[in-house]
């Protein structure tokens, strides 16, 4: 099994067998590609799913800094705190496997802390928005993080 994000289709496909298994519209980075960290770009190549994390949470529990808040997302909730880059529901870890490209030094995907993760169910998905990590909406990462194990293969392609 592995996973394909297309930056132009802004989309994710997961793979089996060189089989296409689900198809899910995604959201990368406003500013486009790239690896530098502090860039808020969505990095390219191959990477692994290096850590899944929020199972047994419920739809729309609210993550900041990997951790859940015991908040769930509503609109009240992001009126509130407007400037949040929202993370709900389920949260996959990317890490890079490209040493010098997106892996290790100022370029690592891990170290910039690149996830793919639920966003608001009124965020766009389709378009770039992101501050650099993959989002997708709620029910759609619940499936994915469901059926993907940890070391999954993630290639991002530009």
């Amino acid at each position: 099994m592995r996973i394909r994000v297309s930056i132009p289709d802004q989309q994710l496909d997961l793979i089996e067998d060189e089989r296409l298994i689900r198809r899910y519209p995604v959201s990368t980075a406003a500013a486009g590609v790239g690896e530098q960290a502090g860039s808020f770009r969505t990095p390219r190549g191959r990477h692994v799913v290096r850590a899944k994390i929020g199972a047994g949470q419920p739809i729309n529990a609210v993550f900041v800094g990997r951790r859940p808040t015991g908040e769930i997302f509503t609109p009240e909730l992001a009126a509130r705190y407007p400037d949040r880059d929202w993370i709900l529901t389920r949260i996959l870890w990317l890490s890079g496997c490209e040493p010098g490209f997106n892996r290790l030094g100022s370029v690592d995907t891990m170290r910039r802390y690149i996830y793919i993760h639920g966003a608001p169910d009124s965020a766009p998905m389709g378009t770039p928005a992101s501050h650099g990590c993959i989002r997708m909406r709620n029910a759609d990462v619940l499936d994915l993080f469901d059926r993907v194990p940890v070391g999954t293969r993630v290639d991002i392609l530009d």
